[in-house]
């Protein structure tokens, strides 16, 4: 027995040298005492190892038995201490930000065009995202590490597997889950001092008015005309600033429609729907993964801008990127007076 005290001795010692966690030492004798517990009842009597480890497996099993009193005392005197001890009342927080916001923006804070007002105004902001496929995925990401008050997100659509080639705010194993509430877990989990609002439907006019009004500004990420012209329509009813999105293949675009600043509606640039086959879906035509990514992000940059008065944003103005080739380029956008949704026939 001497031995192997001396053999657990040795362990401690050198676990204090490398300055191993005490957890860590206690593994090791622990792992030590197995040994030589299995030795002495597993090996016949008289054999050498048993005779250099104590003889009998009695002395250790009662060793192991006032171990373990002693452990179990020592955890139970802890436990007495802890409730005893009146919980320490948490620091009270100054200002409009909590410590541990400060030190999660601080980039953003020591941005000059954003600074300590600017991360408020994200902080009051009110975003709504419709989609949370492709374009949803990196843009509420987005939103929510920077910090966006609240943010809404309206889909009716499940996670399917063929989604995850593109979409990242959805995981394996949310497959067959409805995408707000993958969206929501995922954006929590990044971001705990924002507020999610999942809404698990497919949106509708008689709704889209009502809910617009309670947002600051809305992103379009939706891959269908009849859904854009809607939400184009009840953006410019309720006054909204839209940031509106779409990729296929290689190429995505960009723009920020707002007739009441002056910019022209998603209506003025795409009138009508183009005829079948012109703009295939990504279902039909295929999209490389890493696109939507680039456009989607593009989307959370001009409403952090937008939020914060940041740079020059996109009103007025629509952005292609063209990945194949590695390529931007940028039209100016005008209103049309006969625009049946903000001109004057609207």
């Amino acid at each position: 027995m001497a031995l192997v005290l001396a053999l657990a001795a040795g362990l401690w010692g050198l676990g204090v040298l490398l300055r191993a966690p005490v957890r860590a030492r206690l593994i090791m004798i622990g792992l030590l005492y197995l040994g030589v517990l299995v030795a002495q009842l597993a090996l016949p009597e008289g054999h050498a190892l048993r005779q250099a480890t104590g003889g009998n497996a009695q002395s250790w099993l009662a060793l192991g038995v006032i171990a373990a009193l002693v452990a179990g005392y020592v955890a139970i005197l802890r436990l007495l201490r802890r409730r005893a001890q009146p919980a320490a009342p948490e620091p009270a927080e100054e200002g409009p930000f909590r410590a541990a916001e400060l030190e999660r923006y601080a980039r953003h804070i020591i941005l000059r065009e954003i600074g300590g007002p600017g991360q408020m105004k994200l902080k009051n902001a009110k975003v709504l995202v419709i989609g949370a496929g492709g374009l949803g995925s990196p843009a509420l990401l987005y939103l929510a590490a920077a910090g966006v008050g609240t943010i809404g997100v309206v889909d009716d659509d499940r996670v399917d597997a063929s989604n995850l080639q593109r979409q990242v705010i959805h995981t394996d194993d949310r497959l067959g889950m409805p995408k707000v509430f993958s969206a929501a877990e995922q954006m929590r989990a990044l971001n705990p001092f924002v507020e999610i609002r999942p809404y698990d439907r497919r949106l509708t006019w008689d709704e889209a008015a009502s809910l617009f009004a309670e947002y600051d500004l809305i992103l379009d990420g939706t891959d269908n005309f009849d859904t854009r012209f809607m939400v184009n329509r009840a953006a410019v009813a309720a006054g909204k600033p839209l940031i509106a999105a779409a990729i296929t293949q290689w190429e995505g675009q960009i723009s920020l429609y707002d007739p009441s600043g002056g910019a022209p509606c998603y209506q003025c640039i795409f009138p009508q729907a183009p005829a079948p086959g012109l703009a295939p879906s990504c279902a039909e035509a295929g999209v490389i993964g890493a696109l939507p990514g680039v456009v989607g992000s593009m989307m959370a940059v001009e409403a952090i801008k937008e939020i914060t008065g940041a740079g020059e944003s996109l009103r007025g103005r629509m952005l292609f990127y063209d990945a194949l080739y590695g390529e931007n380029r940028q039209v100016r956008l005008k209103r049309r007076d006969d625009c049946p949704i903000c001109g004057a026939g609207g």
